[in-house]
């Protein structure tokens, strides 16, 4: 629903990128200066317990600035975009209630997406059809699968990685079950583009390279701060398994296997750098898709005193329309 005629439309920040692009520590440094508060867009701090694999700000940082939708989950239940639309919408609307602004931050695109154009109504999901379409990718491969949505939506194929089977198989299944492109579900939606005044911000590495060694160096950085131990906690509970989203996610899945099937953990080390790494880089392909965002690379001093002053600059206007002082 779009803001009323004549009405100043509440303005929402956000700040994107790949994962290990210093997102966080840029956005704390500026909720510590600015009127802003904290929401993250992350599909792994939602969960409680799982800190160090996730990169989730300290309890000192929580303390100093506040943030929104971390530590709401117990890692054995599910948390969709659905969920996080709904609630992301509540912590702006009461964000901005306080006079201040909200500062999205995070790297988990499909949930930018399904808050900004919406979701759709789809049909329910069907499981007899999820089992046949999984016996058909382990038959032909899900990369078959991949091409055979390519031609009966060629728009959701352009969208989605041929490794992608989570989401291959949902726009299949939609297709199968209602006649009806997933594309063009979603092409009927609404999202909060039209609510709110938007300033959308990515930190987009110019070196492919240096962030892949970076990636390493951090997960490295992980394990010495516990993040095996971490992991070992969650498999001793004895109620979540890989079946669980939280235990999917990269790193804590890897790390996984050591316990379930005697993975040595130097093997499952360089398979979850490896995971961090193909994340990193589905990220940047859907960063570089998108027109609305206003990329800065990190790397470069000077951009980010641009982006800092872009987002004191931001601040400062809403705050004079909303008739208060930044």
């Amino acid at each position: 629903m779009a803001a009323a005629a004549g009405a100043p439309r509440g303005r929402v920040i956000v700040l994107t990128g790949p994962t290990g692009s210093g997102k966080s520590a840029l956005a704390l440094d500026l909720a510590m200066r600015l009127p802003l508060e904290i929401v993250s867009v992350d599909s792994a701090q939602v969960y409680r317990g799982m800190d160090i694999g996730t990169a989730k700000p300290s309890l000192e940082e929580r303390a100093a600035v506040p943030h929104h939708l971390i530590d709401i989950r117990d890692p054995a239940e599910s948390y969709s975009a659905g969920d996080f639309v709904r609630e992301a919408l509540a912590a702006i609307a009461d964000i901005h209630a306080r006079g201040r602004i909200p500062l999205l931050v995070g790297g988990t695109m499909l949930y930018l997406r399904a808050l900004l154009k919406g979701l759709a109504a789809l049909p329910a999901a069907s499981p007899a059809r999820r089992h046949a379409l999984d016996a058909r990718a382990r038959r032909l491969g899900w990369p078959a699968l991949h091409a055979e949505l390519a031609r009966v939506d060629p728009e959701a194929a352009a969208r989605i990685h041929p490794n992608d089977p989570q989401r291959i198989q949902r726009a299949l299944e939609v297709y199968e079950e209602s006649g009806r492109p997933i594309s063009a579900w979603q092409r009927a939606t609404v999202g909060a583009e039209e609510r709110f005044d938007w300033l959308r911000l990515a930190l987009i590495p110019a070196s492919r390279a240096e962030l892949n060694t970076r990636l390493a160096r951090r997960f490295e950085r992980m394990l010495a701060a516990g993040l095996y131990e971490e992991v070992a906690a969650l498999h001793a509970r004895g109620d979540l398994t890989v079946g669980h989203s939280s235990i999917r996610c990269v790193g804590y899945r890897q790390l996984w296997g050591c316990f379930e099937q005697g993975v040595a953990l130097e093997t499952a080390t360089a398979a979850a750098i490896r995971a961090t790494w193909q994340l990193a880089k589905r990220q940047l392909t859907w960063l570089r898709a998108d027109p609305g965002l206003q990329p800065f690379n990190p790397a470069e001093a000077e951009n980010e005193t641009k982006l800092d002053k872009t987002v004191a600059h931001a601040c400062g206007a809403a705050m004079t329309a909303a008739g208060a002082a930044c």
